[in-house]
Formats: C-alpha cells, structure tokens, sequence
C-alpha cells in the first residue's frame, strides 16, 4: 500500500469543490473580463434589499444575472420580464453554489434607448396613478399679479420669458425660482425650486421652462420628482420645456403646456394691446347703450309728464270749468221756456193746495175745533165731554168755549148710516 500522501507525476490534481469554484471565477474574471451579453430578462425577482436578479436567456441557453443597487439606481429604465437587453458586465463563478453568473455593470434595452424606456415607463405608472388626469388641471388666471419662473438664470428661456413679458403686459411682476435644469441631481433641484415659489404669498401661476435639447438633456423633466413637485404647486404651472416636438413628463403633469419659453410667457400674461382694443371696444358698446337707454328714459319721462299734466287738479279743474260754461250756454238758451212752464206748473199746484187747504174752508164759514188740552181736531161728539175746553178757529179768529153738552146730531137724509 502506497504513502497516500505521496503522488506519482503522472497522477491527476484533486481539487475540493472551493478550489475549483474559486479558480474557475478567477480564471473567467481575468481571461475574459467584462462582456457584452445580449438575451431576454426572464424570472426577475427584486429583493429587499435593493438588488434585483434575473435570468438571461434565448432560445438554447440561460445565463444567471446579477443587477446589485448601487449599479441599478444608474440606470435610467426598470428591468421588465420580457424585455431584450444587452448587459455589460462581468463573467464570473458563484463560488457558494458553483454557478456561472454574469455580474451587471449597465443595461440597455435592445431596439430601443434606455431614456426612452424609462419615459415609457415612468409615463405609463404615473397615468395609471391618475397624475395626469385631465379632470384635475387647474385653469389658468386671466389677469395674474405675480408670476414665478422655474428655469436656469444664466440660461436663454429666462430671457425669451422676460422679452415676452415686457411685450405683453410689463407691469406683472417675474419671480425667478433659480436651478439647474441638466446634469445629475437637476430633477431634484428643480422640484427644491417649485416648492420654493409654493411658499410664495400672491403667486398666481408659475411658468417651468427651459429650451430645446437632447433627451439626455430633458432628463431632468422626464422624472418623477418634478412630476409630483408640479402636481404639489397650490398654484397652476405652465410647462415650456424644449421645443415643439418634444413632450415631457412634466408636460403631462403640467396644468397647460406651451411648446416653448416663449410661448409660456405669453400663455400665462394677458396682451397689453389686445385687452386696449378690447376696452375700447367695450367702452363704445357701453357709450351706444347708454344713449340708448338715455333717450328711451327721457321718452319715458316725457310720455309721464304729459300724463301727469292731463291729471293735474289745474287740467281737471279747466276741464270741468269748459264742462260747467257749456251748460251754462245751454241753460241761457232755454232758461226763458223752461222759467215759464215752471211758473205754470207752480201756479197749477198752488191752486190745487188752496182747495185742499182747511183754511180755504173757513173762508167759506165753517169752523174748525181743537181741544184745548192736547191741540187734537174734534170729530165727533165722542171727541169730548162736557167741561172741556176747546178752540174755535174761523177765517176771521179763533174762540176759546167751554163744553156745556155733547148732543151727537142726527144724520142728514141720504146720508150713510153709522
């Protein structure tokens, strides 16, 4: 039996299982080094600790990968299953489990560029939110006594919104909030600037702008906390991020967006000579309708007065007065007829009162008796007794006599029967 602890030259090296791991892991870092791996990212999984892990594949084969923190927060996109990347990173060995890993130093989707994913996707999570909903922008103010202006100072945004302001209406106060609106940590800063103007008393509206770029440029307002620090502002904000073609996130958050500084400035100031125009015109509106209801009330006054003066004790009075010196002609006219036939008909009915007149009896020598006592006339024996005293009237004067008898008389031949 040989010394185990002898070896011939010709005998195999054994190695142990870490050994063999770790020389393998050395072997691939400094042989290799870095690479270029192009595969779909399958079964991702992010742990707690910030590290995410997937597995890159294509048709044949899988390859593990490693995407640690630090690296994952420089890239500008989410790693989503499914998507064709190119990693750049390192081959090596996980000595605790013998695998073949490939450790992450970047990413970049494949057929599309990683700032552009990550719009899409900050875009499409931020939507879902309700961030950019339509229903929640405010309007702007049509007559603003304060304007704050998020923006770079040194920049040429900030001069096209002053040489815009000074156009249209110079008299509204510019209230620059400085930042930097490029390069790492200008999202930050930017947000820092909107929250700066929120504390601002009689701030009416706040213009976010910048000029036109790269997307590598407009980074800075491609990113999540601008878009909550826009949605933060009490008050509206106007974005005027780039030019034209260019649509950023900001955009969306905005409550209005311009396609530059300039069309901002002008968005959030009123025109000098377009509300001139517009006075004068309602100044002459104004003018016209004033006559007009000038002369309907003075029309109105006129009718009244006539019609107060066809009411007045005077114009009545002249009325009746005009009324009474009618009649009177028409009486003078035939007053002379009618005294006449007057006259007659008194004359006629005098004449009839005489006959009836008791007095006209007398005259014809009969008497009339009245007790003494109470003035009643004496009708018949049973009017009174004997001791009465009565009054004797005749044409000619009037007797007072004591009752002596009372004989009633027998009545006349012919006459009618009691």
């Amino acid at each position: 039996m040989s010394d185990p602890g002898l070896q011939t030259p010709s005998a195999p090296r054994v190695f142990t299982v870490s050994e063999l791991c770790g020389g393998l892991r050395e072997l691939l870092e400094e042989e290799l080094g870095r690479v270029l791996v192009v595969g779909e990212v399958r079964d991702l999984h992010r742990a707690r600790s910030g590290h995410s892990y997937f597995t890159l594949a294509d048709d044949a084969s899988r390859l593990r990968v490693a995407l640690f923190r630090g690296t994952a927060a420089r890239i500008p996109f989410d790693p989503e299953e499914g998507l064709e990347v190119v990693v750049d990173g390192t081959l090596t060995v996980y000595t605790a489990r013998g695998d073949l890993q490939l450790i992450a130093r970047s990413l970049e989707p494949r057929g599309r560029g990683a700032l552009q994913l990550a719009f899409e996707q900050l875009r499409a999570r931020l939507e879902a939110e309700g961030l950019f909903d339509p229903d929640e922008k405010r309007p702007l103010p049509e007559m603003p006594t304060r304007v704050g202006v998020v923006t770079s100072p040194t920049g040429a945004a900030v001069r096209d919104v002053i040489q815009v302001s000074g156009h249209r209406f110079p008299s509204t106060p510019l209230l620059l909030s400085p930042t930097r609106v490029q390069g790492d940590g200008a999202d930050r800063e930017i947000a820092q600037a909107l929250a700066r103007l929120s504390r601002v008393p009689d701030l009416d509206v706040v213009l976010l702008v910048r000029g036109g770029g790269s997307l590598e440029d407009l980074m800075a307002f491609n990113s999540e906390p601008v878009a909550r620090a826009i949605r933060a502002c009490p008050v509206p904000v106007i974005s005027g991020v780039g030019h034209e073609v260019d649509v950023t996130i900001a955009d969306l958050a905005a409550d209005a967006r311009a396609p530059t500084p300039s069309a901002a400035a002008a968005l959030a100031l009123p025109d000098r000579a377009a509300l001139g125009s517009t006075l004068a015109r309602d100044v002459r509106r104004l003018a016209a309708a004033t006559e007009g209801a000038v002369a309907r009330a003075r029309q109105r006054l006129t009718r009244a007065e006539a019609d107060l003066a066809a009411r007045s004790p005077r114009a009545r009075l002249a009325a009746r007065r005009g009324r009474l010196d009618s009649a009177v002609r028409a009486l003078r006219r035939a007053g002379p007829g009618l005294a006449g036939a007057h006259r007659a008909r008194l004359r006629g009915a005098a004449a009839r009162l005489e006959a009836l007149s008791p007095l006209g009896v007398l005259g014809r020598g009969y008497a009339l008796a009245t007790r003494a006592a109470d003035g009643r006339l004496v009708r018949a024996a049973s009017d009174v007794e004997v001791g009465d005293v009565v009054r004797v009237r005749t044409a000619a004067a009037e007797v007072e006599a004591e009752v002596l008898g009372v004989a009633p008389r027998p009545p006349e031949p012919g006459s009618p029967q009691n």
